[in-house]
């Protein structure tokens, strides 16, 4: 586990993806941010008893937003704890199950689009435990000196959390803090704040404009649903360098025009541009089952030659 500011604690689950445990400022109680894979629950409990002792629990589970890294222990430690989920009201269809986000977009290029291919888009379903953080009320229940800001693109009510006393952030996926597109930078670990990940953006325009209302708090501490913790100049800078130059694909379903989402889900998706691979894939393996079908006939006609017999005849 690291720290990323005074009573903000990250912790990496599997080398991918983080999970926050936030102190309120009351002696023993805290909120957890986000709760990781699906199967992640015991990793998350271990770690909540081991900073605030046996038997800990949160005053309430808040999620950035409802990606399956995210949400995936959010159902089993809801039940466990006793508490409820938070997140911001575009978030709902998705968590309670009456939509699904727009799909994934493999065709943006990157190892993390490849294999966006095979990610479930099937959720787990937060019925009776998620609630809707109020629209009017950007102060976190339980989290005084914290605002939350909505931050879509990536998600349609994706947040950020900030504290504005000593500039922290947890940035949720609005960007990352390692290099997101590439599988092998994630697994590396290497410090490197960056857009987040391609194939899951569903608005590009929105994802900038996230970064730049975020680079504009000027954080000194941050904390992203991917990556290691950032401090100091290197965290300032490099999200203002990011906002300012912010990469946008040169290809993609949502770079030219985005889908549209309102408070029910999905309004209007664009339509998918051609996917190569499945074709080239199909090419491939066609040419493989015929090369097998070819081996067989071929050895099995060598091999069912009649041999003319051999006869022995006494010496």
């Amino acid at each position: 586990m690291d720290q990323v500011a005074t009573g903000v604690t990250q912790l990496r689950i599997q080398r991918f993806v983080n999970v926050y445990f936030v102190e309120t400022g009351l002696p023993g109680e805290w909120v957890l941010v986000d709760t990781g894979l699906p199967g992640s629950e015991k990793t998350i409990r271990a770690a909540a008893e081991e900073l605030f002792g046996p038997g800990a629990r949160p005053r309430v589970i808040f999620l950035t937003h409802g990606h399956l890294d995210h949400l995936g222990s959010a159902k089993e430690l809801a039940a466990y704890w006793q508490v409820p989920v938070l997140a911001h009201p575009l978030e709902m269809p998705y968590l309670t199950g009456q939509a699904q986000y727009p799909p994934q977009d493999p065709t943006v290029g990157g190892s993390l689009a490849f294999m966006s291919r095979f990610f479930p888009r099937e959720l787990p379903n937060l019925r009776g435990c998620v609630q809707a953080l109020p629209l009017d009320d950007h102060q976190p229940p339980f989290l005084p000196g914290w605002r939350w800001i909505h931050v879509p693109g990536h998600a349609p009510g994706q947040i950020a959390l900030f504290r504005e006393s000593d500039e922290t952030l947890l940035g949720g996926d609005a960007f990352a803090t390692t290099h997101h597109d590439s599988v092998a930078a994630i697994l590396l670990d290497k410090p490197q704040i960056s857009r987040a990940g391609t194939p899951f953006n569903y608005d590009w325009e929105a994802a900038r404009k996230s970064v730049q209302v975020l680079a504009d708090l000027n954080p000194v501490a941050i904390g992203c649903g991917h990556g290691p913790v950032i401090k100091g100049p290197a965290a300032t800078e490099g999200l203002r360098q990011l906002a300012d130059n912010y990469p946008v694909p040169s290809q993609g379903r949502y770079v030219q025009t985005p889908a549209r989402t309102d408070a029910s889900g999905v309004e209007f998706l664009p339509p998918p541009p051609p996917d190569r691979l499945p074709v080239q894939a199909a090419v491939v393996g066609a040419s493989i089952l015929a090369a097998g079908l070819t081996w067989l006939l071929v050895g099995g006609r060598r091999s069912g030659k009649r041999r003319r017999p051999v006869h022995w005849r006494p010496m």
